[in-house]
């Protein structure tokens, strides 16, 4: 699974960091999401999904050989 965040979509609300805490990180200066890893073990896939899932924006987009969201 690869990664993909849209910075310029973010609306700083921190749910990705919530449930994916070891794959998301917000800027200090603005809350806005820093993607900490691109291709994340399997174990955090789950993570990443639901993350995708209930981001606000959609700026959070997964890709690869088992699912895209």
């Amino acid at each position: 699974m690869k990664v993909e965040v849209d910075v310029a979509k973010c609306v700083a609300s921190g749910q990705c960091v919530l449930v994916a805490p070891d794959v998301f990180d917000q800027r200090d200066e603005d809350g806005m999401v820093v993607l900490l890893d691109e291709t994340p073990a399997p174990g955090l896939h789950d993570a990443v999904r639901e993350s995708a899932m209930v981001c606000p924006a959609t700026a959070i987009r997964t890709v690869g050989p088992s699912t895209a969201v």
